[in-house]
């Protein structure tokens, strides 16, 4: 069954989305694929089933939440405007697969590699909470229903620390095991087959 096809199929079986649970998404590695500091549109590549996945979690009423660390700011290669308008053309390009994002939370900071005021520790970078907390609150999100798919530790220990009912970590970017608990996948196709075995 298609992408388009199981999440219309999850529509009628659900009884109409629910509220209250979120798809937490990192963005480098988990809804692009990771070229290094991304800024340029036309470096953008979509990871294979990142539009099922999406299509699937918000028939099953997932909220579609992007929560990113975005060190290229702080370090200066690029500034939140060129940020601001690769999020632009890349929620267009969702929009285009029937794909509306709900939110894009980013951080600019880094404790040690940042240049001027981006030069610092904050809550919003993960490991750190700050960015789920941010969603909670602004969408009613409840934390311990819902999921975050992330490619580094950081994305591990930032779903843990939260309470969040699940986490993910795509395989193949870090090089040991991370602490906490999450189900490693190789695909996306992974986190939509147990999204919909629990409904």
């Amino acid at each position: 069954m298609g992408g388009a096809g199981l999440a219309a199929f999850v529509a009628r079986g659900s009884g109409g989305a629910m509220s209250g649970r979120a798809l937490f998404l990192d963005r480098d590695g988990v809804v692009n694929e990771e070229v290094g500091y991304l800024h340029r549109t036309e470096e953008v590549r979509f990871v294979n089933g990142i539009f099922s996945l999406c299509r699937t979690a918000a028939a099953l009423g997932y909220r579609l939440i992007v929560v990113t660390n975005q060190a290229g700011i702080a370090r200066g290669y690029y500034s939140e405007l060129d940020f601001d308008a690769l999020m632009k053309f890349m929620r267009g390009e969702l929009r285009g697969e029937g794909i509306e994002l709900d939110a894009v939370y980013y951080c600019p900071f880094h404790p040690e590699h940042g240049v001027g005021r981006y030069r610092q520790e904050h809550e919003d970078r993960k490991p750190g909470t700050g960015m789920l907390r941010r969603g909670a609150r602004e969408f009613g999100v409840e934390l311990s229903q819902s999921v975050l798919v992330g490619d580094r530790c950081s994305d591990v220990g930032a779903a843990n620390a939260a309470g969040l009912r699940q986490a993910f970590l795509i395989s193949g970017t870090e090089a040991e095991a991370c602490g906490g608990q999450y189900l490693a996948v190789n695909s996306l196709a992974e986190v939509e087959r147990w999204l919909v075995e629990r409904g």
